[in-house]
């Protein structure tokens, strides 16, 4: 492997272990080796990095490595690991499996179950049988596409829970991301009302969703939360959602942090992308817990159109993706045949058209109107990529006679949030919208909250931030548009995968347009993820 391949940090941090590692020679030379293409994978999202035939001689040759758990690296199995990714690893197969083994005899729940989902033989889509799994289990996965009903259903749950325990029941909600925890706020608002239960009932399910920092309680500059084993949350039930996006040290401390006797209900889609940090928990806990397990599998967020293509994407079938995005320019899901700036451009003269009228039309409607339509790409960089759209978006509205690209700051700029503040309660993924402000003619940038609400902040306290016509499909995971134009690159990327398409497809609820040449799409779809970890077998050992 050439030295070039590896990052800065990767070589510098396998030259510190190596001067210490009491190894000399063609050993210390492939322990540095070791240590580096260990960091580097830690760098792509795995936990652990797969040991080749000799290396575990050469390892435990030195003073840094052991199987004894008392050393900065550890082997386990066939893999090397940093001390903290296997501490991470081994306590949270631990936490799970006591969670995975609790069951509880609720034999009075069957007929609040009947009530709300239907007697047996009328269930809907697995729905209720995912409801009985949640009622009868500590831990409950319930896995699948957007739109198949698992907002719906845990609200149910969450419901059948305070019926059956009673209203002093402690139920949270929480959520990866800022964007995530507002989506389900809205969702779980929505669907109590109908709930089949008494108002005292629907008063106790909690409308507010918190990010899984703030639950936990986030410290600056630690890595450590307020609550841990030593002092638990509170709650009786835990719900996340979005559980695909939750890395192994952020699932590790959330586990660890419930309290005795507590429930976790994870939500998520076991074929979206996987977090950008370490692990794949979510499909690591589906895989290894059949029996914690259930999966939705009919979508009501999307035509039929949509579903196929996401189905297609999932299977790898590029010939069916192909045929369904050969649309017209009415279809679901087309190729666009129209420049990118030419079509986008025109979407996002039509939002600044609102913008102008800002005092008129009211933020509500300057929100739903942005969050219809938006640009995934698959790259940061590059003229596929954010940086490069985004520009050619501000370019193609200041021929249209707006400040932007000529000041930082104007009406209409839409910012992502990239560096939590846990001060001004704004978190990595979070959206505003830059609105003049009526009183002093300025500038303020205004966040939707997940309750509804509106927060508002002056551009110069906001932490880290980008503009946001364009974001990379990672960070479209946990929102919705209407309407979605999918870019990937010219030339194929490693980072290019099924899950990555997948993700994109399915933010859309009404259209999929698709900005990439067939032969790209193809080596997408072949190329699935893998993160090396030895989760799913640390669940599956005896």
């Amino acid at each position: 492997m050439m030295e070039w391949s590896y990052g800065l940090l990767d070589i510098h941090f396998a030259d510190f272990m190596a001067a210490r590692s009491g190894l000399a020679g063609e050993k210390l030379e492939t322990f540095r080796f070791l240590v580096r293409e260990l960091s580097r994978t830690l760098a792509d999202g795995h936990s652990c990095l797969p040991l080749r035939p000799g290396d575990r001689e050469v390892l435990t040759a030195g003073t840094l490595v052991s199987e004894n758990e008392m050393t900065p690296l550890v082997i386990s199995g066939d893999y090397l690991y940093l001390h903290r990714y296997f501490n991470y690893e081994k306590r949270l197969a631990a936490g799970i499996r006591e969670l995975a083994a609790r069951r509880y005899d609720v034999g009075e729940a069957d007929a609040l179950l009947d009530i709300c989902f239907g007697p047996d033989g009328k269930e809907i889509d697995g729905q209720k049988s995912a409801a009985r799994l949640a009622v009868e289990r500590a831990l409950a996965i319930i896995s699948g596409g957007p739109g198949t009903g698992k907002t719906t259903t845990v609200v149910k749950i969450i419901g059948v829970l305070l019926q059956v325990f009673g209203c002093d029941l402690q139920v949270a909600l929480a959520a990866p991301t800022g964007k995530a925890a507002m989506r389900l706020s809205s969702s779980v608002g929505r669907s109590k009302e109908s709930l089949p239960f008494v108002a005292e009932v629907k008063t106790a399910i909690p409308d507010e969703t918190r990010t899984l920092h703030r639950l936990l309680g986030a410290r600056e500059r630690s890595v450590s939360f307020r609550h841990n084993r030593e002092n638990p949350l509170p709650w009786d039930v835990v719900v996340v959602d979005e559980a695909s996006m939750v890395d192994l040290a952020m699932m590790s401390k959330l586990v660890e942090a419930l309290k005795p006797g507590s429930r976790l209900i994870l939500l998520g889609d076991k074929d979206q992308l996987v977090s950008v940090e370490s692990g794949a928990v979510l499909a690591d806990l589906v895989e290894a817990l059949p029996d914690n397990t259930i999966e939705l599998q009919k979508t009501y967020r999307f035509d039929a159109a949509i579903a196929g293509l996401s189905r297609a994407v999932n299977r790898g079938d590029i010939e069916t993706a192909r045929q369904l995005l050969a649309g017209s320019e009415s279809a679901q899901t087309r190729i666009l045949s129209e420049p990118l700036w030419e079509f986008a451009g025109n979407r996002y003269h039509e939002y600044m058209r609102l913008v102008d009228k800002a005092g008129e039309v009211g933020m509500e409607r300057i929100f739903a109107v942005f969050n219809g339509f938006r640009i995934l790409c698959a790259l940061r960089r590059g003229p596929a990529g954010v940086h490069g759209i985004n520009a050619m978006m501000e370019q193609y509205l200041y021929r249209k006679g707006y400040d932007c690209p000529a000041k930082t700051w104007y009406p209409g700029r839409p910012v992502l949030i990239t560096r939590n503040d846990y001060s001004l309660d704004l978190y990595n993924g979070d959206v505003g919208i830059a609105l003049p402000d009526p009183e002093d003619g300025g500038i303020r940038v205004v966040f939707q909250r997940s309750d509804g609400t509106f927060k508002t902040c002056l551009p110069f306290r906001l932490p880290a931030c980008e503009t946001a016509y364009a974001m990379t499909i990672h960070k479209s995971q946990g929102s919705e548009f209407d309407d979605v134009v999918v870019v990937l690159p010219e030339k194929d990327n490693p980072i290019l995968s099924r899950e990555l398409v997948y993700t994109a497809v399915t933010r859309a609820r009404r259209q999929v347009l698709v900005c990439a040449e067939e032969e790209i799409l193809r080596q997408a779809l072949e190329r699935k993820i893998r993160r090396y970890s030895n989760l799913k077998d640390r669940l599956l050992a005896v």
